[in-house]
C-alpha cells in the first residue's frame, strides 16, 4: 500500500487529518479515497475541473506528479506522496 502525507498547513481546516496508507492505483484515485475520508479536503487541493490547484503540490517519492489536470500518476505498493500545499502572504 502507498503512503500520503500532508503538508501541516492543512491541519488548520482539518484537525484530524494525518498519514494514511491507501489502496488507490492513481492519484486521482487517491483524491477520491482521502475526500471521503475527510470530507472537503478535494476542494483545498483540486479545482472543481479536477486539476491540481496552482498552490498545491503533488510528490511520489522526490518526484512532482506529471498529470496535474487529469491526475493519472501511477501509484505503486511502496510509493509515498507528499501533498503541499504553498503558503502565500506577506
Amino acid at each position: 500500500m502507498a503512503i500520503v502525507r500532508f503538508t501541516p498547513a492543512l491541519r488548520r481546516f482539518f484537525p484530524d487529518l494525518e498519514e494514511r496508507r491507501t489502496e488507490a492505483t492513481t492519484v486521482a484515485e487517491l483524491m477520491k479515497e482521502i475526500d471521503h475520508i475527510f470530507p472537503g479536503i478535494a476542494a483545498y487541493i483540486v479545482d472543481d475541473q479536477g486539476a491540481v490547484r496552482k498552490h498545491v503540490n503533488i510528490f511520489i517519492g522526490e518526484d512532482m506528479i506529471e498529470d496535474r489536470l487529469k491526475l493519472s500518476d501511477r501509484l505503486e505498493a511502496n510509493d509515498v506522496v507528499f501533498i503541499i500545499q504553498a503558503l502565500s502572504g506577506g
